[in-house]
């Protein structure tokens, strides 16, 4: 009997529903399991059953911004690798008042190529 591989789960979370379902589109074609969630609360909500590898949330978001639901989830998840992306100036204070708590997150700018934001979930 062969061995199952098991694929790294991605939890995407992104108010613009198009970018989050194309985002999870790409990843579950490239190997990955992902869902999308359109936005930072349900991301909490279902982040401790879905038990993702990795977060990939928008941070300028109407309900819980994507840092504030990075925090959460890393309160939750402790292992879990977090990736924010954002195309607003906005993000800049946030990411810094993160700071100030001792929160450090990766960012990517919008719009994200598939292959760049693949490159970093792999590396």
């Amino acid at each position: 009997m062969a061995e199952k591989t098991v694929k790294p789960k991605v939890l995407v979370a992104d108010d613009e529903r198009v970018i989050a379902d194309t985002l999870a589109m790409i990843l579950n074609q490239s190997g990955f399991e992902a869902r999308a969630v359109y936005s930072g609360e349900k991301a909490v909500e279902i982040a401790p059953d879905y038990e993702p590898d990795m977060l990939i949330s928008d941070v300028i978001m109407a309900d819980l911004n994507g840092i504030d639901t990075a925090i959460r989830i890393r309160a939750l998840l402790p292992g879990i690798k977090i990736l924010l992306f954002s195309g607003q100036a906005a993000t800049a204070d946030l990411l810094e008042k993160a700071r100030s708590r001792g929160y450090e997150f990766e960012i990517l700018a919008k719009p994200v190529h598939p292959q760049d934001l693949l490159n970093k979930l792999r590396g």
